[in-house]
């Protein structure tokens, strides 16, 4: 047959630039493109098989190779599957993004075409080679055809494309990539074989390289005419669970995760309903470094029926679950999905939300039948966890069981399930005070009157607990009610004598009081007694609904301003310095010295160090 020249029925052009500019960012993602098709057409040869035996010809082992000359300048991806004749060739090459693969599929029906398993788009995955040649050739021959009926197709992907027949006496198809000027990294067995396990490793059929070995003689490998498989030739969450061992979900997540330490605990599911997709999810012993950098890239790894799309699919994961890896692969989203259309997809909701179900499932295994494995977990991942109290409301009651805190009677591990058990009859409300250490916490003057009655108070010192208190509210009706707001009150829990001595003392301490409030009214709300404080002099609280110093301070250090606002001074009347308050030729400089401590004692910084200081000077000498 004479050669044929032909145009394209698209706008080429303009659809290239697409193609290998906008709808891949990773060039690599070309021989992926171009294994999936071979192996698409090795699955259409074993279906077509299934009641045409003789389709086979004499090769029944279906294979992928792939092969590169350094000197042609060449990369090649071959197949020994159903290859094409001259008419599909022009209309599967011919037509940007027609899909040979989604015809073929459309004329299966309920369960043929789920047991076929074909994964290929052919027609934009194949131009995707454009990345990396300014050429490429195909030559083809159809199972079943005579030798004499290959074809060979050839463009440089401008606006026309040549066929002309050829004889092959291999079935199949060879696509023959020719190199663009700096692309010769592809020229390389390491670089090949590295992306064949980074993006292909999982595909089902064998794919082959010609084998190289050392070569003292030579001081530099030398390729054999011997071949080798280069991949597993098999998706590990593709297969069943009882088919598995520990110990290969245990390497799996090594090769995903980088990582040497095992796994805290995984799970593996198949999905099935409005949306089918297949879920491996591992959670990792240790934290990375970066864990709180907002540059970082997180995600599980996305495939679509077993071929790799993106290693850091963020939009399948909330935020607060950043640190879990592993492997979801969907049956229903499209091949060339994006992470535009990621966010929008109603597919990927479902996949979404039954993956946090699935995760959220395995903390709570962890922290119900092995606490130690659950507490080193919460050592390194607790605080980001704590995010979802905010930003995942329809799993915040399944969050707060899972969140654990240090306590006045614990050092850590204590979670709110615990602390209502452990709460005193008559006590209405769940007690906690944060700051910035918990060393901070743990000696807040606030806590004084908690300790003198017995009562516990959670410590709050990780930078997101007042972010996530702006969330929780209350725990099992229960509400949570910070020592540092507020008047206290403690209900039944303080007794009528007690509320009668604060009324007293108050009364007695009111010509004081009113020095105090006018002594210190540039920086004071209010000056008030407390039966709060049990040793300490005076402490520092805000009213119900405002912002605590704490967070105050957290907001400075992230260079955001705070909503101006003016705490309240609580004194301890039975405290010997404030009664040497009474009569005090040094009354300011007393007032000040309260104040100032008061903000010491809860972690803050004092504005006017120097002032003080002086202060201070002044009633030592």
């Amino acid at each position: 047959m004479n050669k044929q020249t032909l145009s394209f029925q698209a706008e080429v052009q303009q659809l290239l630039h697409l193609v290998t500019h906008s709808l891949y960012s990773n060039k690599e993602i070309f021989l992926r493109e171009l294994i999936s098709n071979a192996s698409d057409a090795c699955d259409k040869l074993r279906f077509e098989a299934l009641n045409e035996a003789a389709l086979f010809e004499d090769a029944p082992t279906l294979e992928v190779r792939v092969s590169y000359d350094a000197a042609a300048r060449t990369v090649t991806i071959s197949d020994n599957g159903i290859g094409m004749n001259e008419a599909e060739a022009i209309a599967n090459l011919g037509t940007i993004a027609k899909s040979g693969t989604r015809e073929f599929v459309g004329k299966l029906s309920g369960e043929q075409a789920r047991d076929t398993q074909l994964i290929g788009q052919f027609g934009v995955g194949f131009y995707s080679g454009y990345i990396v040649a300014d050429r490429i050739t195909v030559e083809t021959r159809r199972a079943g055809l005579p030798a004499d009926e290959g074809v060979r197709w050839s463009s440089a992907g401008t606006g026309e494309f040549e066929v002309e027949r050829i004889a092959r006496a291999q079935r199949g198809t060879d696509v023959i990539l020719h190199l663009r000027e700096g692309e010769d990294e592809w020229l390389s067995q390491w670089k090949i074989k590295s992306t064949i396990a980074k993006y292909s490793d999982h595909i089902s059929l064998p794919i082959l390289m010609r084998r190289q070995e050392w070569s003292a003689e030579k001081s530099e490998y030398v390729t054999l005419d011997e071949w080798e498989t280069v991949n597993k030739a098999a998706a590990l969450w593709a297969r069943a669970k009882s088919e598995i061992t520990d110990a290969e979900y245990k390497s799996f997540y090594e090769q995903i995760a980088f990582d040497s330490a095992p796994p805290l605990a995984y799970t593996h599911n198949r999905v099935e309903g409005r949306s089918e997709y297949i879920q491996l999810l591992y959670l990792p012993a240790k934290a990375p470094q970066d864990l709180w950098n907002r540059d970082r890239k997180s995600g599980v790894k996305l495939y679509v029926k077993r071929v790799f799309i993106m290693d850091d699919a963020q939009a399948l994961m909330p935020s607060y679950l950043r640190f879990v890896k592993g492997v979801i692969d969907s049956s229903d989203l499209p091949l060339n999905v994006s992470r535009e259309l990621l966010q929008e997809s109603r597919d990927v909701k479902a996949i979404r939300e039954g993956s946090t179900k699935r995760v959220l499932g395995m903390l709570e295994d962890l922290a119900a039948n092995d606490a130690d494995k659950y507490a080193s977990f919460w050592a390194e991942f607790g605080a980001v966890l704590k995010e979802g109290v905010g930003e995942d409301h329809a799993n915040q009651e399944r969050l707060a069981k899972l969140l654990r805190f240090a306590s006045t009677q614990a050092e850590a591990g204590v979670s709110l399930a615990d602390y209502a058990g452990r709460m005193k009859d008559g006590q209405e409300a769940i007690y906690y005070i944060t700051a910035d250490t918990l060393a901070a916490a743990k000696s807040s003057p606030q806590l004084e009157l908690f300790r003198k009655k017995g009562i516990e108070v959670l410590l709050l010192a990780d930078r997101v607990d007042e972010w996530m208190l702006a969330h929780l509210f209350e725990f099992e009706g229960k509400p949570l009610q910070s020592v540092a707001k507020g008047a206290v009150d403690l209900g039944t829990l303080q007794d009528e004598a007690e509320k009668q001595q604060l009324e007293a003392a108050a009364a007695a301490f009111k010509p004081v009081l009113d020095r105090l409030k006018d002594a210190l009214k540039d920086r004071a709300k209010d000056v008030r007694v407390t039966t709060r404080l049990v040793d300490s002099p005076a402490c520092l609280v805000v009213e119900e609904g405002d912002m605590s110093g704490h967070l105050a301070r957290l907001l400075k250090q992230a260079g955001q301003a705070a909503p101006a606002g003016q705490p309240i001074l609580e004194v301890n009347a039975e405290h010997a310095l404030v009664k040497r308050l009474d009569g005090s030729e040094r009354f300011d400089d007393l007032a000040h010295v309260l104040f100032d401590q008061a903000v010491l004692a809860e972690g803050g910084q004092l504005e006017d160090p120097a002032a003080y200081v002086q202060r201070v000077n002044r009633l030592l000498t």
